[in-house]
């Protein structure tokens, strides 16, 4: 139940962030381009590959994202593989659950949840293109002198020109440093006024310290080799990121080996948990319907059809079981037509609606009457010669003398 509630409380926070960009997209969902791109991936372009690959992946489930920030909030005390070992049986993709070894990513994709969904948006439906940005950016970045290898990543470059790629590893594949650094300086003069990045600040408590001019800044190194599963396949037209499906399975031991193509790695919309495609084409790629116009016409038409109560109609009330009782009350389902009384329940020998309902308004004979109907009763029952209708006729004189001859020859117990 509690993680019922949460998953609700997450869908409403994430659904909350997104509904802007929500409704842009379904009245275009064109696909993005190489300017909004390069101001999309700016903040993450200069991480180490796997690192980028497997927060590209991760990008695409929002909702498994926030989850796993707050649990990484949650225990601070967990850190690289040790933090990763901790949420291995959890339902998240293997990308979300791998994240975890890396806090300072899962908050800044968490606390910015426009542009995390952005970024899952264009890996799901542009992942090309994605990589085309990436090396634009790469190449930036190396050409105002701010990408190079240093003690904690190792760049290095193939090719020249536009044709050039740039692949940034480990310098220790055992410890994996996680960048810092202002879009708006780091890639020299930004070319595109009208799609500005946009800078968020390393959150406090990993190592980065505050001094941030124009490089990168690096902060804490963190023990997750463990957590590395993914990468990229770099190539002109055709780069796309690739999955360790051997690591994989150490990370997450329910991942699906099956899902995998030649190593590529491919979106599983059941970790999307319903959060809309940004486009009608990515939506149908993926079985993702929404009611039309149409269908929500039809909709309201049945709702509008449907029979409505009355507005002075009074409830069926369920028939109570017959009893003994002064505390009977009348079945008001059997109200007859007219204004006519309602049909009480009937003692014994008394015809309905005759001399018992009348009798009732004759207040203390009424009372006499039933007392010497209980007498005779009582004198019945003393002397079986008597018969039975004898002790039917003291019934009825009870209900106000409404009985007639006994059926055993004895005169009733009506008035005497």
């Amino acid at each position: 139940m509690q993680r019922r509630s949460l998953m609700i409380a997450l869908a409403a926070t994430v659904a909350a962030g997104a509904g802007r960009a929500a409704w842009a997209q379904e009245a275009g969902g064109k696909p993005f381009t190489p300017e909004q791109l390069d101001q999309i991936l700016a903040p993450i372009a200069l991480y180490p590959d796997a690192l980028l690959a497997q927060t590209l992946m991760a990008a695409s489930y929002p909702l498994e994202v926030v989850e796993a920030a707050r649990w990484s909030k949650a225990n601070p005390a967990l850190k690289g593989d040790a933090a990763v070992a901790a949420v291995k049986d959890k339902s998240w993709d293997v990308s979300v659950k791998s994240l975890v070894a890396f806090p300072q990513v899962l908050a800044q994709l968490s606390d910015h949840l426009d542009w995390m969904q952005k970024v899952g948006d264009a890996m799901i439906a542009q992942e090309q293109d994605v990589a085309n940005s990436i090396q634009r950016l790469r190449a930036r970045a190396a050409d105002a002198g701010n990408l190079q290898s240093s003690k904690e990543q190792t760049v290095s470059s193939q090719g020249s020109g536009t044709d050039r790629t740039i692949v940034i590893a480990p310098a220790n594949p055992e410890v994996i440093y996680v960048p810092a650094y202002n879009p708006n300086t780091v890639y020299g003069t930004w070319p595109y006024p009208a799609y500005p990045p946009t800078y968020y600040p390393p959150p406090p408590g990993y190592g980065y310290g505050s001094a941030l001019l124009r490089g990168l800044m690096f902060g804490a190194g963190i023990a997750a080799a463990g957590a590395i599963f993914g990468g990229w396949n770099w190539g002109r037209g055709s780069s796309y990121v690739n999955v360790n499906v051997n690591r994989a399975v150490n990370i997450d031991r329910n991942y699906n080996v099956n899902n995998i193509n030649n190593g590529r790695w491919q979106h599983e919309p059941i970790h999307r948990k319903g959060v809309a495609y940004r486009d009608p084409a990515t939506r149908q790629r993926f079985n993702q319907t929404r009611p039309g116009a149409d269908q929500r016409q039809e909709f309201r038409g049945r709702l509008e059809n449907q029979p409505r109560p009355q507005a002075n109609a009074r409830p069926n009330l369920p028939n109570r079981p017959a009893g003994p009782g002064p505390a009977q009350r009348p079945n008001v389902t059997n109200r007859a037509a007219g204004g006519q009384h309602p049909n009480f329940q009937n003692h014994a020998g008394a015809p309905r609606g005759g001399g018992a309902i009348r009798g009732t308004n004759n207040g203390q004979q009424v009372n006499r009457e039933a007392a010497r109907g209980r007498a005779q009763q009582s004198r019945a029952a003393t002397h079986p010669s008597g018969g039975g209708g004898g002790a039917r006729g003291g019934g009825g004189g009870g209900a106000g003398g409404g009985g007639g001859r006994a059926g055993g020859g004895n005169r009733g117990g009506g008035r005497q």
